[in-house]
Formats: structure tokens, sequence, C-alpha cells
């Protein structure tokens, strides 16, 4: 686990967990189901035409570069305990705002945290994250969007995610 604050990621240590676990699959057995699916279309001949061939090359590539970020996730991240439930925006909250007139809840975070659920995510890096980042619920707040647009922003709860 990283102790560069600055380029760390949070992560529940749930999620930490989920995700080591996911790559120590990717590496091993995942890793050997697509070279062995490789192998198997080799030996079905022609490679110019061989479909079946160039799909388990592209699933390579793909699982080979979600290995690269796994890897590099879980070097910088901090796992641990979820944040104080105190109303405060930090992450690993679900944080519930009227933002441009709109009711929207959002983990605010790593896509990591938030795992298979639906909700929208929200990093520290984006616009919005920027913005809310340490505000309190009750505060009200504007940023500029990409668009140029200001977006006004009122923070109605946050409370750790437990997803």
């Amino acid at each position: 686990m990283s102790t560069n604050n600055e380029a760390a990621v949070w992560l529940t240590q749930e999620a930490y967990d989920r995700l080591s676990a996911e790559l120590e699959h990717l590496q091993g057995p995942g890793r050997q189901e697509i070279v062995d699916r490789i192998e198997q279309a080799r030996s079905e001949g022609d490679l110019k035409e061989n479909g079946g061939y160039h799909a388990a090359r592209e699933e390579q590539s793909k699982a080979e570069g979600r290995i690269l970020y796994l890897k590099s996730l879980l070097e910088k991240a901090n796992a641990g305990e979820s944040p104080a439930n105190d109303g405060v925006v930090e992450p690993g909250m679900l944080v519930e705002a009227t933002i441009a007139g709109d009711k929207t809840t959002f983990v605010f975070g790593s896509r990591e945290v938030a795992g298979d659920s639906d909700l929208e995510v929200y990093s520290e890096k984006s616009p919005i994250g920027t913005a809310v980042h340490g505000k309190k619920v009750g505060d009200k707040l504007s940023y500029e969007a990409p668009n140029g647009r200001t977006i006004e922003v009122e923070i109605l709860s946050a409370e750790p995610f437990t997803g």
C-alpha cells in the first residue's frame, strides 16, 4: 500500500481484496486459459483467416492491460476502514447532492470502490470531485464545468459507502 497520499487511491478493504483476487486470477489461471485458447486456435491452421485466434489474441491484450492497471492501482492504494461518518465529503463516501437542480446520488472516489453497483462515481480529480471534496452536508457551492457553465451544488448527505 502507498504512503504517497498525493497519488494514492482510497479503497475499502473489501474492494482491495476483491481486486487483489482478480489480479491473482488474471496472472495465473486466467492467463493460462487464454494461452490455451490461442494454442488451440493456432493448431487449426492459417492464422490470417482464423477468427478464433484473433479473438483470443484480442482477449489476451485486454487481460494484460487489466493486469497492468490493477498492479498500478493496488500499488498506490490506501485500503482500510471506511471514512468517518461525519458528513464530510471524502473518498469512500456515498453522497447525495443537488447538482444543477437535479438530485443525484454518487460514490465519491474510485470506480473500483463502487464495484458492480450502478451508482455514478465521481473521482477526486474530476471537476465536480475537486469542488465537493472536503465540503460538508448543507454546504452550497458552484464550480465551472468543462463546457464553461457554472454548476450549482448543494450537499444533502454524505455517509460511508458500504456497497
